[in-house]
């Protein structure tokens, strides 16, 4: 279980975050959404120990990792997906996957976990992590290394930027079956409905506060509906 208590996070005397309290249970599939600038991206960073609040507690299944680093973190079952995938010059696909689970790592298993994304393994382990990938492909592996790590908390900061609708629509077959398979949680920073839509439930944050947060059945019409409105305004 995850907590957040009373998290403040200030830049150039601007609050990005405000007294931001979270509770997230076990095997929950949770997304964070809200207007652009409201402090979700930050608070994904914040969880996993990017950067640190000012204020406010962070308690991870009992205990306070607050002033751990990313590294600890990590070693303690957070994962992180990171909203732009890092390349990684020199290092293949199977080399990232040895990376990110910490073992050498059979060639069936790599296989596997490719499989597991929609890439076909000869493709793919022997390429290079640069900008021959699409960034649909980088996702997809990306994902992978964090479905094999089998994490007890994995963070994905907005998996849709940057990627073709194609891309998009496996993305979205590639989190129900993870969910599905994983007994850890799911976080995902998004304002996309079809992501919503595969939410236990959902948390939304207006300028560094959390304005609402509950179940996808209570929140997702009002979340909406309040969208709808506003696209109307503006035409």
């Amino acid at each position: 279980m995850l907590e957040l208590k009373d998290i403040c996070f200030e830049r150039d005397n601007k609050k990005i975050l405000d007294n931001v309290s979270i509770t997230i249970e076990d095997g929950k599939f949770v997304v964070i959404t809200g207007p652009n600038g409201g402090g979700k991206s930050t608070l994904a960073k914040v969880i996993m120990g990017i950067v640190k609040p000012d204020s406010g507690k962070i308690i991870f299944n009992g205990q306070d990792i607050t002033n751990k680093d990313i590294s600890e973190r990590a070693n303690m079952g957070i994962s992180f997906a990171f909203q732009q995938p890092v390349k990684f010059k020199g290092i293949t696909v199977g080399d990232l996957m040895e990376l990110s689970i910490g073992r050498k790592i059979k060639f069936s298993e790599k296989c596997e976990m490719l499989s597991s994304v929609g890439l076909c393994p000869k493709d793919y382990i022997q390429r290079e992590i640069n900008s021959s990938l699409s960034g649909g492909e980088l996702k997809r592996i990306e994902i992978a290394t964090v479905v094999a790590r089998g994490s007890k908390l994995s963070i994905f900061d907005e998996p849709e930027a940057g990627i073709d609708l194609w891309s998009f629509n496996s993305l979205i077959n590639v989190f129900e079956d993870m969910y599905s398979k994983i007994q850890g949680s799911i976080v995902i920073i998004s304002h996309q409905e079809r992501i919503l839509n595969i939410a236990d439930e959902i948390v939304l944050i207006e300028k560094g506060k959390i304005k609402e947060i509950g179940k996808k059945d209570d929140i997702l019409p009002n979340l909406l509906s309040n969208t709808a409105k506003v696209c109307r305004k503006v035409k």
